[in-house]
């Protein structure tokens, strides 16, 4: 599971480079071509999609070390990702490990078939990751109607 964390971890940085490269594309053909309808909300979603996705990945890595550090060895018992403050009592019954991609952590499975959280993704990770996407999705979609609205205007400025 590590390898496959690793390996997600190094597809959604390539993301993020190229998503933040697209966005960085799009400003500057902006300028070369002069106003383009929509290019700027274009450029916001690829940045705010970038940064959605490296925040993604910084989770990813987080929970590949809790993922690393709970595979067996001397004083792993119970998985030390799970040993928190305030968890004493509960981590003395935890049975096993796993890793929850949405949102991104390290749950810690008890015997009597609970389980729980470990603070190995800090608390802003999940929220920012979503606000970042959201912000992406909502730019995109303004980018098209902007782009929409504009050509609708050509059209009928076009048509006189």
């Amino acid at each position: 599971m590590f390898l496959v964390l690793l390996l997600l971890v190094l597809i959604a940085v390539v993301t993020a480079v190229g998503l933040a490269g697209h966005g960085a594309s799009v400003l500057g053909s902006r300028r070369a071509r002069g106003r383009a309808a929509g290019a700027p909300l274009h450029a916001l979603a690829a940045f705010a999609g970038a940064a959605a996705v490296a925040m993604y990945a910084w989770g990813l890595l987080l929970v590949a070390g809790a993922e690393m550090s709970s595979d067996g060895g001397a004083g792993s018992a119970p998985a030390p990702p799970c040993r928190m403050p305030g968890y004493e009592e509960r981590a003395l019954h935890v049975v096993g490990g796993s890793v929850s991609f949405l949102p991104l952590g390290f749950v810690c499975e008890t015997s009597d078939g609970g389980d729980y959280t470990s603070d190995d993704v800090p608390g802003y990770v999940n929220p920012a990751v979503a606000v970042l996407a959201l912000s992406a999705a909502a730019s995109a979609v303004a980018a098209g109607y902007a782009t929409e609205l504009r050509a609708r205007a050509e059209a009928r400025d076009g048509g006189r």
